[in-house]
């Protein structure tokens, strides 16, 4: 046994964390628009629900058209040089969108933004699982998460100082009060191009960066891949690690990518698995607490001010609960995790949907909608992506990721879009009962089929899951 003090762990959590700053990234974009919206919908006199739908979703259909083609690409270019694009796009899309005076124009860089975020959060968790030793595997792509959760609590927090820029506005202001105000037609340009920031850090820092071990012996650069993984762990564990992956990747699949092995056998159910993860994790109901908390808020009661002040409260506890999930997933393990996230979810949302129903409102959806964030951000929001990092096998990874996910985006895609159609005939109350049924049933699906992975090396899991 490799004795794990050798482990040069300032070196893995460099790479990790420059890596994550694109999950910084995702998480600033995916939020900022929510912040945003009271302010850019008057100023682009957008009203029905289908043009909201598509202003706060737009960005989803560059997400996909990044994990598409991240099927095609992360096999056979690498992770490191798509990363690098991705830091890119962030940043033309930030300055773009902070600049539009059309809706037309800012769903164009929207949409470019949403390449980046699919490149991203498609390739981080890839490239840190690919990098870390199997008993650190999972709090190093946590760490992606957490960055995700920062760079949603970034965005929260610059929507809200921004925001209260403009002294002048009052808190239950018109719409065409907020047109014309300074809000209205600049703050939340700023809250846009802030991002430009943590892209052009992101572009500059990936480029540092080695490139993926699992990827390079892939690639048959097994002298490079020699070289970092001495680095991180020593000739003993570069040589086990070799022969470890050597196993998984034969001589005559170096270099190529056989998309028709994942819809063949053992892998295609391990797929199925995936794209239910990807797609149970976006419709659990979380998305639309972090897209629409302005909503929310509003329906319970609350002013411009105060909903602004409450999702910065939303953001704090998404960090703080992640950061226990580092602490803990390699002691309680995924699947103990996932089950209790969408165990626990059910209960708050068919709690929230009664109070709903009752007519009891503002504190107690403020408590309720912050327990489900906590609960979210510990279980469903990190572990998802550490599962779907780990269970996919060496030889087609980055295909198999980009593949479930594309099916992640459109999952998120067709819930963004159709929520407000979709509230306007429900209501609140059936709607958080609509989503504790399917956290239900995520549950039910969860205890049969996922498997647990934890203190498995890559190669170990998918020996377990093809064999």
């Amino acid at each position: 046994m490799i004795n794990k003090s050798v482990y040069n762990i300032k070196y893995l959590w460099l790479i990790s964390f420059v890596a994550a700053i694109g999950g910084f990234l995702f998480g600033y974009d995916w939020v900022v628009v929510g912040g945003a919206k009271p302010f850019y919908e008057p100023y682009f006199n957008i009203t029905t629900p289908y043009m909201k739908g598509w202003g706060t979703s737009s960005a989803l259909i560059g997400c996909m058209i990044g994990a598409f083609g991240c099927i095609f690409l992360s096999d056979k270019y690498g992770r490191k040089r798509l990363l690098i694009l991705s830091g890119f796009l962030f940043a033309v899309a930030a300055i773009g969108t902070a600049s539009a005076n059309s809706f037309p124009i800012y769903n164009v860089f929207r949409v470019m933004g949403g390449i980046g975020i699919g490149i991203a959060l498609n390739l981080v968790p890839v490239y840190i699982a690919e990098m870390a030793p199997s008993h650190l595997r999972g709090k190093f792509v946590s760490i992606n998460q957490l960055m995700i959760n920062i760079g949603v609590l970034a965005a929260q927090i610059a929507n809200w100082q921004i925001s209260l820029l403009d002294t002048e506005m009052p808190a239950k202001a018109t719409a065409e009060i907020i047109r014309q105000s300074w809000n209205g037609q600049m703050g939340w340009r700023w809250m846009f191009g802030l991002q430009v920031i943590p892209s052009a850090i992101f572009f500059l820092l990936m480029i540092f960066m080695p490139e993926s071990i699992r990827w390079l012996m892939k690639a048959g650069k097994n002298d490079k891949a020699r070289h970092i993984l001495e680095k991180i762990g020593g000739a003993n564990y570069a040589e086990t690690e070799i022969l470890a992956i050597k196993s998984t990747i034969s001589s005559d699949e170096v270099a190529k990518v056989h998309l028709g092995e994942l819809f063949k056998g053992r892998l295609f159910k391990v797929i199925l698995l995936g794209v239910f993860l990807t797609f149970f994790q976006q419709w659990c109901g979380m998305n639309v607490v972090f897209y629409y908390a302005a909503d929310i808020f509003k329906a319970a009661g609350f002013d411009m001010k105060e909903m602004m002040l409450q999702i910065v409260v939303i953001g704090t506890i998404m960090v703080i609960a992640v950061i226990s999930t580092i602490f803990i997933i390699e002691k309680i393990g995924r699947k103990t995790l996932m089950l209790l996230g969408s165990g626990s979810l059910a209960i708050i949302y068919i709690l929230e949907g009664y109070l709903f129903h009752i007519g009891i409102i503002g504190v107690p959806i403020i408590i309720l909608t912050l327990a489900s964030v906590a609960i979210y951000s510990f279980t469903l929001a990190p572990v998802t992506w550490v599962i779907l990092s780990e269970i996919f096998p060496n030889r087609i990874r980055g295909a198999a990721m980009s593949l479930v996910a594309v099916a992640l985006w459109i999952g998120n895609f067709s819930l963004t879009f159709s929520f407000p159609k979709i509230n306007e005939y429900l209501g609140w109350t059936l709607n958080f009962w609509l989503y504790a049924m399917i956290c239900i049933a995520g549950f039910i699906v969860l205890s049969v089929y996922l498997p647990e992975t934890k203190g498995k090396s890559l190669e170990e899991i998918e020996k377990q899951l093809t064999d």
